[in-house]
């Protein structure tokens, strides 16, 4: 069944990243639209294969969030680039379906000479990326005062001819930069992205990339992620939950808490309890991740992503819904939300003991607010439920670090060149 179409998973992935910090996004969407007109004039590519390069094109500084200071572009993008470029290509060829490609990010930033002189897939197409990131950058920094051809100064040794001649063939076809200026290109975006197409695995595989995107906030982010999707799982299982209502569970869990990349790191993982202000700070985080969710994925599955926070009684956020409102999958999405809240650790206390998280659970079954056979499920596979959760988490971890250790050969060796 499909929960999500191909271009409603680059909608999503694009616009959670957002929440976190635009000017990449915004930038790789303009990028893109010259790729795409460059590859246009080009020739010889299917329209979904350009719905692909627009897509690579628009994350192409996905390793900004990673490893740059969001507010020092000009350092990122000029004088120290390879950062970035090195953590975004080992970000999408180990955590995204985008593998094949991913060596682009990889060259986006190195000069025509620069370039290993083997043959690798997409190579050229490499060159009009990193073309088309120039021009985009000096384009909104100069505005009137930009002109395409000052590029050719450069002929030969940063861009190579070819790429050169199809940037202006694409001002001279389609007036790109007049376009750009007036936004009228995002309306051209929106209708190429009607020839993505993504297999159903591939598209829950972006969800599961969505997923590690949350980590670029904070570590303490991505536990919580890996952790809920562990413990939602067991519970779909041991509760015998029907496939269709599992697979929702599933989606919901992955990314019920993306909204947590709008929240500052500085409240996430401040090392005391949060004032009032930073508590009513830190509840915007649902009510702006449904507005990115709706008229995207399937509607139940956004109903159960968005009352994770919600409780039986009525006095959970952010709509104040009781039990008869709520499916069943939002009442174990919300007991999942909350073990995960109580066994994982915060920058300001250790985890919970299991003698403290089941006294917690039977007071608030008692009193009304969660799901009992949820609840008393998890209770009774505690042990079980929470070592597999630790061993999730633990990779996670371990494929950052593995992350961390290839960044650091990759750069080394550059920089030695």
């Amino acid at each position: 069944m499909e929960y999500i179409s191909s271009k409603n998973i680059f909608l999503l992935l694009r616009d959670t990243l957002k929440l976190h910090d635009r000017r990449p996004m915004d930038h790789g969407s303009r990028t893109g639209y010259l790729f795409y007109k460059m590859l246009e004039c080009r020739g010889g590519y299917e329209l979904y294969e350009l719905a692909d390069f627009l897509m690579l094109a628009t994350l192409h500084d996905i390793g900004a969030y990673k490893t740059d200071k969001m507010g020092d572009r000009l350092n990122y993008e000029f004088k120290e680039p390879m950062p970035h470029s090195v953590y975004g290509f080992l970000f999408l060829k180990n955590i995204s379906p985008l593998a094949g490609m991913s060596r682009m990010l990889l060259y986006h930033r190195v000069p025509l000479n620069k370039i290993p002189s083997e043959n690798f897939e997409y190579k050229f197409e490499t060159q009009l990326l990193t073309l088309a990131e120039a021009a985009e950058v000096y384009h909104l920094a100069l505005g009137e005062g930009f002109d395409h051809k000052m590029f050719r100064r450069q002929e030969g040794t940063f861009y190579s001819k070819e790429a050169l001649d199809l940037l202006d063939e694409a001002v001279a076809k389609f007036d790109v930069f007049s376009h750009l200026a007036d936004e009228s290109y995002q309306a051209e975006l929106d209708g190429l992205l009607e020839y993505m197409i993504f297999p159903n695995e591939d598209k829950k595989n972006f969800m599961i990339m969505l997923m590690y995107c949350i980590g670029f906030r904070s570590e303490i982010a991505l536990t919580d992620a890996v952790t809920s999707v562990c413990v939602s799982k067991q519970l779909a299982k041991k509760l015998f939950l029907p496939p269709d209502s599992e697979d929702k569970l599933f989606y919901a869990t992955l990314i019920h808490d993306i909204g947590m990349l709008s929240i500052p790191a500085s409240i996430i993982e401040a090392p005391r309890k949060l004032s009032k202000e930073e508590i009513a700070l830190m509840r915007t985080h649902v009510s702006r991740e449904e507005k990115i969710l709706l008229n995207r994925m399937d509607p139940e599955i956004v109903a159960i992503a968005t009352a994770h926070h919600e409780r039986l009684d009525g006095s959970g956020y952010p709509k104040g819904l009781k039990g008869s409102q709520m499916s069943r999958e939002q009442n174990i999405l919300q007991v999942v939300d909350m073990v995960t809240a109580l066994t994982c650790e915060r920058s300001y206390r250790k985890p919970y003991s299991k003698e403290e998280v089941i006294k917690i659970l039977k007071k608030d079954i008692k009193d009304g607010k969660i799901h009992k056979q949820t609840a008393e499920c998890f209770i009774d596979s505690y042990d079980e439920i929470t070592d597999l959760a630790a061993k999730e988490k633990a990779n996670a971890l371990k494929m950052y670090e593995t992350l961390g250790n290839k960044y650091q050969s990759i750069y080394g060796d550059y920089k030695k060149k």
